[in-house]
């Protein structure tokens, strides 16, 4: 599909925040202006994610959370589930390559919020997790909108992380469990941090040699993988667990040069650890200098630029910003939300 001039797709680097302000707003990068601003009247985005091939982008849709609830035990998949209609419970796909301010596809049928969505490398199907308790996987290229399979846990599911082979998806729950889903068997092994501890946010690094979750006591814990190649499963041994925020964690994310993990909090920073020895590389703060000013709100969520030198934050102050990742400098800061920006999607890598 070939991009229209002057579209968020004809522009090498696209950047995307979202939020409660019911807008999903498109930037350019380097000078912080706002190029497009779609409307998302029927709920606030919960979380955003650009395909592969860059023409499309994925916006979750949720109503306001219900407070965590627990749950135990091992999750079941099955297959075929047919998609009935459903209210604010919805992905939407919006055209990058045009200025159609409408969704070109709507994936309904979920009962409640979804909290995760990504793609398959390919672009061949999407996968979404959500508070009720079962991650999904949609085939991109069938006209019927339906989702293909389903893996149901016992609690509701806060993060779904594709492993970079393609063939195991992660599951963190409000339970404080992981469930590593085998889409070629259909076999699925967990393992609980600390139990009845909300996970957050899984992350894999791209090398494979990493997985990373944390957690709503601040903890953020890594395993190193093994396996994973052909018939074989993914195996997890324990790496490290680090004390990372005196707060909630809300998510985690390695570098594309895998060499980084950031991690976002409550306590207002995103922090970026090295790999090398998971030591605290730079502290990103948007806490403010003036003692009479209270909280600023939550880091929500982070992306790296493709050369692990930037990162990108969404806090709830209403502000994205834009960070030297080695300095901790604010270079760009994206304003223009009236609420709290809870996700984004960035995305520089330039298509062969």
């Amino acid at each position: 599909m070939n991009a229209a001039q002057g579209t968020v797709g004809s522009d090498p680097v696209i950047l995307a925040t979202a939020g409660y302000d019911h807008t999903v707003r498109f930037w350019q990068a380097h000078s912080g202006i706002c190029t497009r601003t779609v409307q998302h009247q029927d709920s606030q985005v919960n979380a955003l994610e650009i395909t592969p091939d860059r023409s499309m982008i994925a916006a979750a849709g949720e109503t306001a959370r219900p407070p965590p609830a627990l749950g135990t035990g091992r999750g079941t998949s099955v297959t075929l589930c047919p998609v009935v209609s459903a209210g604010y419970q919805h992905i939407r796909m919006y055209d990058l390559n045009s200025n159609n301010p409408n969704p070109v596809i709507n994936y309904d049928g979920v009962s409640k919020n979804i909290t995760s969505v990504g793609f398959h490398e390919d672009g061949r199907w999407m996968y979404t997790g959500g508070e009720d308790c079962m991650a999904r996987i949609w085939d991109l290229r069938s006209r019927n909108l339906q989702c293909q399979r389903i893996f149901q846990v016992n609690a509701p599911i806060n993060c779904v992380c594709l492993h970079p082979n393609q063939a195991e998806l992660i599951v963190g729950d409000q339970s404080g469990a992981i469930h590593i889903w085998d889409l070629k068997t259909d076999h699925n092994e967990q393992l609980i941090p600390e139990p009845e501890v909300s996970v957050n946010s899984v992350h894999i690094d791209p090398d494979a040699s990493y997985m990373a979750a944390v957690n709503s006591s601040g903890n953020c814990y890594v395993w190193n993988l093994t396996g994973g190649i052909g018939e074989e499963v993914t195996q997890l041994i324990p790496k490290t667990k680090i004390p990372a925020h005196n707060r909630y964690a809300l998510q985690c994310k390695f570098s594309p040069d895998s060499t980084l993990l950031a991690t976002c909090s409550a306590d207002q920073t995103c922090k970026i650890w090295r790999t090398s020895n998971f030591s605290l590389m730079t502290e990103l703060s948007i806490k403010s200098n003036n003692p009479g000013e209270t909280s600023r709100g939550w880091m929500w969520d982070c992306a790296f630029s493709g050369d692990s030198q930037y990162i990108v934050t969404a806090s709830s102050d209403n502000l994205a910003r834009l960070w030297c990742v080695e300095t901790g400098e604010i270079k760009r800061e994206y304003s223009g939300h009236q609420k709290a920006v809870v996700c984004l999607a960035f995305n520089d890598s330039v298509l062969g």
